[in-house]
């Protein structure tokens, strides 16, 4: 980030996390600047990667995968090329919502759907107890999920 961000830009960036979708007049209207420079400064914020895109946040019991799940994994050997591969390949896993590289006694959490039990057992058999590099996976199932308001 090239620049620090000023109150306004803060406050369009609180505004475009509680709603991405909110149109560009607004916005502007809500931090009290011209139209015109609305549309500057976001574009800016985007450009600059202070904000990297807008997602929809959808309904997973919806769309068939109403399980969910925190899988902590736990990498053998910590070469580069073992952390790299299961790096890259595991946010392409079917069901990966989002992967972290964590400090601690485990290197990765995968956040995880799934249709059933049956098929989180499988996806954590199939994917990560099957892979060589992996020593380790720990499933805990997530009850309830409430996305925090703050950016």
């Amino acid at each position: 980030m090239s620049a620090a961000l000023d109150e306004v830009d803060q406050e369009l960036v609180r505004l475009l996390t509680a709603d991405g979708r909110m149109p560009n007049n607004a916005l502007a209207e809500a931090t009290g600047i011209a139209p015109s420079t609305c549309l500057t400064r976001v574009r800016s914020l985007r450009e600059r990667g202070v904000i990297r895109g807008f997602h929809a946040d959808v309904d997973l019991a919806a769309l068939g995968r109403p399980l969910q799940a925190l899988v902590a994994v736990r990498i053998g050997a910590h070469s580069r090329d073992e952390i790299d591969r299961f790096r890259a390949a595991a946010p392409r896993l079917p069901g990966v919502l989002s992967l972290f590289h964590v400090s601690g006694a485990n290197d990765y959490l995968l956040h995880v759907s799934a249709e059933s039990p049956d098929a989180l057992r499988d996806f954590v058999l199939d994917h990560l107890t099957a892979d060589p590099a992996v020593i380790h996976a720990e499933t805990s199932l997530i009850f309830e999920h409430v996305r925090g308001t703050h950016t």
